[in-house]
């Protein structure tokens, strides 16, 4: 890294919860300078610009709650297809769209490393840990359940079976903060390495980040990387609609990203649940880019310096 052609692919799902806002993303990190930040770092982005969603095509759930099923379906087929499509021509960065949208990235990432016998692992960067299915969900919000998606949890008869579900021991999620009761019981039936903030506050985030990696090299996996905006504190990151407080400081969400590009391991990327609505003058948008920078090789002393006072 950085990867010489970094693809970016706009997703502007909107369907995985309620609240509005987050189709906005992609556009919001283009006018953020991300292909120029890449630029400037060596890559050689391209901008593939933003995908349509396949045809809608009727579906029934027998969870009333849900919200968005057949538009989230639709997301589901055409991601799994773009992102299986763009791992053959090099580094996706997927822009997003809220969370649901990880239920295609992720499918089409780990049907690219089936086919090509390599094992598919997993970072999710998050608040949340989205181990809820169509089934279980109360709130009914999609964006909750790709984790349990792309470890071929049952309830999702409704979508295109996960391609090649990712083993539970090739999943680490960082951040937690926000898991319900139901959640936190399905977590502890799993073998899913999963770091709360009371984890990371005690032993911080670098040595199950590390521990996490080497199990990925060992085995020369892929590895995709899933960054809600949510696993931040909401105090330097407010444009997200599931703002939960005692998130990743400024610090130690650029340490991870660079401890990721040290290690040389990362394939694929997602940018999700920036909603630019609720934003302060873009200061979101541009720390999220500030991040993707940092896995791509910027160095503290390289980074500019930033103000938002004025």
């Amino acid at each position: 890294m950085p990867h010489p052609n970094c693809l970016l692919i706009g997703a502007p799902v909107d369907s995985g919860k309620r609240r509005a806002g987050c189709l906005m993303g992609p556009d919001a990190y283009r006018t953020a300078g991300l292909a120029d930040t890449l630029a400037s770092l060596g890559a050689s982005p391209e901008d593939l610009g933003n995908i349509a969603p396949a045809p809608l095509r009727p579906v029934t759930a027998a969870n009333p709650a849900l919200h968005g099923l057949a538009e989230t379906i639709a997301w589901t087929e055409a991601l799994t297809e773009a992102a299986r499509d763009a791992m053959a021509r090099g580094f996706p960065i997927f822009l997003g769209g809220d969370h649901s949208l990880s239920l295609g990235t992720v499918a089409g990432v780990a049907s690219h490393a089936a086919r090509a016998g390599r094992p598919q692992f997993l970072l999710w960067l998050d608040a949340h840990a989205d181990m809820h299915t169509p089934d279980t969900t109360t709130s009914g919000h999609l964006h909750g359940t790709p984790v349990a998606y792309a470890t071929g949890r049952a309830g999702f008869e409704a979508f295109p079976p996960m391609p090649a579900p990712i083993p539970q021991d090739q999943v680490c999620i960082l951040g937690l903060r926000s898991v319900d009761r139901q959640e936190n019981e399905m977590l502890g039936q799993t073998g899913i390495a999963a770091h709360d903030m009371r984890a990371i506050d005690e032993y911080g985030v670098a040595p199950p980040l590390r521990a996490f990696l080497e199990k990925v090299a060992t085995v020369n996996g892929f590895l995709h990387v899933s960054l809600d905006v949510d696993f931040l504190d909401p105090g330097i990151a407010p444009a997200v609609g599931t703002t939960v407080p005692g998130g990743a400081t400024f610090r130690e969400a650029h340490l991870v990203m660079e401890i990721l590009h040290d290690s040389g391991l990362v394939t694929s990327l997602d940018l999700v649940e920036l909603n630019p609505f609720l934003d302060e003058r873009g200061r979101t948008a541009s720390l999220m880019v500030d991040l993707t920078a940092s896995l791509m090789g910027r160095r503290v002393f390289d980074r500019p310096t930033r103000s938002f006072a004025a």
